[in-house]
């Protein structure tokens, strides 16, 4: 029979040996590289800190600001297509002869004051931002040194607005992440490359992968928003090189998060998290982590002067879709377009501000939650997420009756129930049929603590 004191040295190696072998593990996880493939890439787990913000806000801003008519994509619409619209346009408001560059040096941001931009996402509950560091049209946010003469630096602002939006941004404690468009319309590199059937690399070589680099090392972004990825294969991109260098080598190699734009076929199939595409949404709970992108001007990401209130998502509408997309496990990136003076418009402000007070009462059920066993009702009406031993119900219309149905909890004894933004518990009773039913406070629409989409949350329930 064994002496305590040998039990206690027993104990103690038994200890120690765990200790040891947590340490091996973890310095097995560092040490860890990652090989230029996707199986390999593909493997890399997802930084924890974008499951848990859940909300960001996108920013889409260049030299397509300054036409500010149709969308972002203006150019291509004017010169790629030789769309009459956009001819028209061109004839009745510019000189003959006025070519895109001449719209450069209007790009003037003269207003841009990236400490409000900042104060404005924070005030709106977003914990991540993307700005376009450069769109489809190849004008560089930032004074990049393989884009001679049309950045932002050399033309227009005169100012490195990548830099100084970044540095507002980080000061408020939300991560900073950087768009950038792998391809460019007219640039005569990718132009031919694309006439050799993307058997040549010269514009990849001089210009798309230094462009990344140099973002990388000289703005450390937390998050690498790809596009313009869809006309060639990502062996023509050298994506998994890039990819495997960001997460072995990187600056950001342990924070880093990017998305799933590397090269046709990618999309939904490869990379960080995954967009899939423009405004997805997903009918039922995906098994990777996923992200809508979306719009407040419902018809354009870039500002447009001839944007009408009809074209603008209302507060509801906003706010259902980050409730919607949140249950099924997604983050919600809401686009806004700032002027070519660097002026967030009042109807942009304004929803956003309408965003973050209602996260500002509901963000317990968003932020760093997790989908439930049932993502939402039957009906669609209520939408559920979970936190801890807390499940969360978070219902889109007022019962005329004041009395809430759910039929997927199963209450126990012990249940108790509320509503955020409410300090009393609320009354239930369970259904006789299925579920629960919650007695809703009688308050008039005024005192409740939101507007629209409120939150009941429930802890003792299955």
């Amino acid at each position: 029979m064994r002496s305590p004191e040998m039990k206690s040295r027993v104990l103690a190696v038994q200890l120690l040996l765990l200790l040891l072998l947590r340490a091996a593990e973890s310095a097995l996880r560092k040490q860890r590289r990652y090989t230029p493939d996707w199986p390999s890439v593909d493997s890399r787990p997802l930084p924890d800190w974008f499951d848990k913000a859940k909300f960001g806000v996108f920013v889409h801003w260049g030299v397509f600001s300054v036409p500010a008519w149709g969308s972002e994509w203006f150019w291509w619409h004017w010169q790629g297509q030789g769309v009459p619209a956009y001819k028209l346009f061109m004839s009745e408001n510019y000189p003959p002869g006025f070519g895109y560059a001449d719209f450069g040096p209007q790009f003037t941001a003269r207003f841009f004051n990236p400490d409000d931009w900042a104060h404005l996402f924070q005030a709106s509950g977003a914990k991540y931002v993307v700005l376009t560091a450069k769109h489809h049209e190849g004008f560089t946010n930032w004074p990049s040194p393989v884009s001679w003469n049309w950045n932002s630096e050399d033309l227009g602002p005169h100012r490195d607005l990548v830099g100084e939006l970044g540095t507002a941004i980080r000061k408020r404690n939300i991560r900073y992440g950087l768009y950038h468009s792998l391809y460019e319309w007219f640039h005569p590199l990718y132009l031919l490359d694309k006439k050799n059937g993307f058997k040549t690399q010269h514009f990849v070589t001089a210009k798309t992968m230094p462009e990344l680099y140099d973002l990388v090392n000289r703005y450390k972004p937390d998050l690498i928003w790809s596009d313009g990825d869809w006309e060639s294969p990502d062996t023509y991109w050298n994506s998994t090189d890039f990819l495997s260098w960001l997460y072995n080598d990187s600056p950001v190699k342990d924070e880093v998060v990017v998305n799933d734009r590397w090269g046709v076929n990618c999309s939904c199939r490869h990379g960080g998290y995954y967009n899939c595409a423009d405004k997805f949404k997903p009918s039922s709970l995906p098994d990777h982590k996923w992200e809508m992108c979306t719009s407040i001007d419902k018809l354009s990401w870039g500002y447009r002067r001839d944007m009408r209130m009809s074209d603008i998502a209302d507060e509801a509408e906003i706010i259902s879709e980050l409730v919607q997309t949140v249950s099924l496990g997604g983050n919600y990136l809401l686009n806004i377009g700032p002027t070519k003076d660097g002026m967030i418009v009042p109807i942009f402000q304004e929803r956003l501000l309408a965003v973050g007070k209602w996260l500002n009462v509901s963000g317990e059920a968003i932020y760093a939650s997790k989908p439930w066993r049932v993502q939402s009702e039957t009906n669609t009406s209520v939408w559920y997420t979970s936190k801890e031993s807390a499940v969360y119900a978070i219902f889109l219309h007022w019962p005329e009756s004041g009395v809430l149905s759910l039929k997927s909890p199963k209450p126990s004894s012990t249940a108790q129930i509320t509503m955020l933004g409410i300090q009393k518990n609320l009354k239930w009773s369970t259904n006789p049929h299925e579920g629960l039913l919650i007695y809703l406070p009688q308050l008039p629409p005024s005192v409740l603590p939101v507007e629209f989409a409120w939150t009941i949350k429930m802890t003792g329930v299955e």
